[in-house]
């Protein structure tokens, strides 16, 4: 049963945009954070993005800083992640995920509660 849910995913051109969204129903943004992470077949999971609780303070990965960017509607529960000029390395299961601590990273075993994941693909 998932307590995180992703959406927003699907196909895009280079260069093209996709905005995800995660929900957080149960728990306030208030007091935990949430990090994006992506999965590209083969290849290790890695952070993409996170905004912590409280201050909302941001970090990116590097592969992504400029191209990306993430926000938070805590009325609603729910976490963006802007995805601009898309690049096909960008292609990946793109997950939210939960963590308590007070600033986030993009080291996945700080996150304990993960979504579904949503898939990404960025392809001519």
């Amino acid at each position: 049963q998932w307590q995180l849910a992703e959406s927003g995913g699907g196909l895009a051109q280079p260069g093209g945009s996709l905005r995800l969204s995660c929900t957080t129903p149960e728990f306030s943004l208030d007091y935990f954070g949430i990090g994006w992470f992506r999965q590209a077949p083969g290849k290790e999971r890695e952070g993409v993005s996170c905004i912590s609780r409280g201050d909302g303070s941001v970090w990116y990965a590097d592969s992504v800083k400029g191209r990306f960017t993430i926000s938070r509607d805590n009325a609603n529960n729910t976490v963006y992640l802007q995805m601009s000029s898309l690049k096909p390395e960008d292609t990946g299961v793109y997950y939210c995920a939960r963590t308590p601590y007070r600033y986030c990273s993009g080291q996945t075993d700080a996150y304990y509660l993960w979504g579904q994941g949503t898939q990404v693909t960025v392809s001519s």
